[in-house]
This record gives C-alpha cells, structure tokens and sequence, in this order.
C-alpha cells in the first residue's frame, strides 16, 4: 500500500508543477464565484475537521519519544505535526481544485458511469468516515459526560445531532458559505482565547509562543521527507489527504472568482497553512508547559471542532447530493434529510466495526487520478485549455508581474 501511495504523491507533485508551468497564467471562473476571503474559509473549514483541533495534543508526546518512534528523530515535534497537516499536501486540494475548475468542464471524465459512481461511493464513504472519526475519539474530546447518562449513549447522539445539522445545512449552498466563514472566525477566536488563558494564569509568555516559530521553520529545512511517507501512520495521514483531495477540489471549485492559476495556488496553501500554524505553536506551547486543558478549555476546542465537523459533512453532503440528483429541491426536504442522515449514520456504524478503512478510500482515489491522466492523454488531448504560463517573454512577464500584486492583493 505505501509503495502505491508514493506513486500517487510523485504523480501529484509532477502534475503540480505541470500545471503551474502551462496554465500559471489562466484565470479561472466558477458557477459561484465568490471574494477570496470567503473562498479560503470555505476551503479551510470544509478540508479540516475536529483532529486539526484536537490531535495535535495526543500526538506531540509521541513525536518527541525518538526511542520507541526513531522515525520520528529527524526533526521536532512540532515541525512534524505541521508536516502532517500543513502546506505541501494542500497541493492534492488544490490540484483538483484547478481540474474540476478548468479541465474536468472540457473532458468529462467524472461523467462516464462507472467514474460517477466510484467518486460518489468515494464522497459518501469519507462523509461517513468522518462522522466515525468523531464518534471513536469523542471519549479522549469529550471526557466529561453529563451524569446519569451512559457513555456510548452520550457519544452517538452527539454524532447523530452533528451529522443531522450537516445534513440540514446541505440544503442551501448559502448556508454552507455562512457557517464557513463563522467557523473560521470562531477558529480565530480559539487562538486568541487560549494564548490569552496561558497569560492570564502565568502558564506561557509571549516570548513562549514567539519561540516556536524557529522550530516550526524546521518543516521547510525536511519539506522532501514530507513528499513520501516515512512510516504507516504518516501514509494514514497522506492517504486520508487523498480521500479528501477528490471531494474538496469538486466543492471549491464552485466558488474560485476569476483568480489566475498561481493566485489559486497562493491562496490554498498559504493561507490555510498560516492558520494551521499558527494554532499549531499555540498548542506546542501547552504541551511543552504542561497547561491543561480541562473544563472550559476543552469546551472551547471541542465546539469549535464540531463546527468544523459540522462544515466537512454539510459540503460533502452538498457534493454527493448534486452529483446523484438527490437534493432537497428534488426529494422533498423532510425525505431528503431522512434519506440523508440515515445512509451517512449507517456507514458511520460500518466504520466504528473496521468494515471499512480510508486508506481503501485514498488508494481508489489515486487510481482514479491515474486512470484520469490516461484518460485524457488517449482521448482528449485536444481538449485540454491553450497553455498560458507564467513567463513566456520580457513584456508578458511585466504584466503578469503586475497580476500577480493584484491577485495577491484581492486576498485582502
């Protein structure tokens, strides 16, 4: 499995580069294009749930143990938990992004049956796999039940009521771009609250947080270790990238607004990776000084990662629901959310029994990307867009100079 997987992650990287040398310059158009700041919170809140959130606490000490994780040794903990969720596997979102935005509309790969329905089986088990992810860690989220009222019956209805919000917020892709960008201002608002808890108690300076930043650069000395996977659970974590990539580069894709091929780039992996590390060192701090996160703190994280949660399913509900003709408008709302709610709780349940894994789900995506290469090099060459590159001569580089400010400007 990992040997298919580092075929998938050169082939990405490749095409990456491919895109950004013949296309750098194509400006790209959606069905709903909306302000950069709005498409980068749909982007960061839909391709992120509650392990951006709360993993990172569970998993420093095991990157710092070099003893019993000699794979780990190669640089600190901090630097390899942004690896594991920062700047260079966005490049997977983006690269569908740019294809379900400027290719996918010429070739129609995703129409032929059978491509239909792999990526909607692919879009529903991940919805599902993500609703499981919550429900298996809630114990470790979540440790103060109410009481009186038993664990696993806490747990699943929290799940059921967090899939059954995503589900209701599926119906109107404006309530979907609403909670994404309130998602993103609460998500802000848990960094400022926890740097100012750890003041407020004497707990961390901020010279504490400022101090982080040299071992987060670390991440950029090892980047090339980062391209291939190093041991199982970094392939886990690349493999549930590539689950994701295929459904968050269809969602996205509806929303880009006239940026350039490049800016697009920019925006998908600055941006996000900013926020994830800054949130990063501010955890890395309460690790390394021991300030616990019980009672309010935890409270804080947890709702924050429930809204994240509650973004990842309402988007990927929305996809699949579009895809297979089984929207609200179609159905009905009361049969859509019953029909809805109750096939993503099902499959939720086939993941808590191990019937199902997302590495299965991430390796049928990379065989999707190849079979779609193959594709489009047998069949329709001819359709693929006129290359427009970054730099061809002295006065196409000037103006695209002055794009590139305007573009980048627009993010503000």
């Amino acid at each position: 499995m990992l040997n298919w997987l580092s075929a998938g992650m050169i082939f990405t990287l490749l095409t990456v580069g491919l895109v950004l040398l013949r296309w750098g310059g194509k400006r790209l158009n959606s069905a709903y294009p909306v302000p950069v700041w709005v498409f980068v919170a749909v982007l960061f809140t839909s391709g992120l749930d509650v392990g951006l959130i709360m993993f990172p606490l569970t998993e420093f000490p095991v990157y710092a143990d070099t003893v019993n994780n000699p794979a780990y040794g190669f640089s600190n903990p901090l630097a390899i938990a942004f690896g594991f969720w920062g700047f260079l596997v966005w490049s997977m979102y983006f690269l569908t992004c740019f294809y379900f935005c400027a290719i996918e509309p010429r070739v129609r790969f995703f129409a032929i049956p059978w491509v239909k329905f792999a990526n909607n089986t692919i879009i529903i088990g991940t919805c599902a796999f993500t609703a499981h992810l919550l429900f298996a860690n809630l114990n470790w989220y979540w440790p103060d039940v109410p009481s009186g009222i038993p664990d696993d019956v806490f747990y699943a209805t929290l799940v059921g009521v967090t899939i059954l919000l995503a589900v209701c917020s599926s119906i109107h892709l404006r309530f979907v771009a609403i909670l994404s960008v309130s998602s993103g201002v609460l998500f802000f608002m848990l960094v400022l609250a926890l740097i100012g808890y750890a003041g407020m108690f004497g707990r961390a300076s901020l010279q504490d947080f400022a101090s982080t930043v040299p071992e987060l650069a670390e991440y950029f000395q090892h980047i090339p270790r980062f391209a291939l996977p190093f041991n199982d659970y970094h392939g886990f974590y690349l493999f549930w990238w590539f689950a994701w990539s295929i459904m968050i580069g269809q969602f996205t894709a509806r929303f880009v607004g006239g940026l350039t091929t490049r800016a697009l780039f920019f925006h998908m992996l600055f941006w996000p990776s900013l926020s994830i590390a800054v949130w990063f060192c501010v955890l890395y701090v309460y690790h390394q000084n021991q300030i616990a996160t019980q009672g309010v703190v935890n409270f804080m994280m947890m709702s924050v990662g429930l809204a994240f949660v509650v973004n990842s399913l309402d988007s990927l509900t929305r996809l699949y629901a579009d895809n297979l003709n089984l929207t609200a408008s179609k159905m009905g709302q009361s049969k859509y959310l019953i029909f809805h709610f109750t096939l993503l709780a099902v499959l939720c349940a086939l993941f808590s029994l191990d019937f199902l894994q997302i590495q299965w789900v991430g390796a049928l995506v990379i065989g999707l990307g190849f079979v779609c290469a193959g594709y489009i090099l047998m069949f329709k060459r001819k359709q693929l867009p006129d290359a427009q590159p970054l730099y061809s001569n002295p006065l196409l580089h000037n103006l695209q100079q002055f794009s590139h400010v305007a573009d980048f400007n627009q993010g503000f």
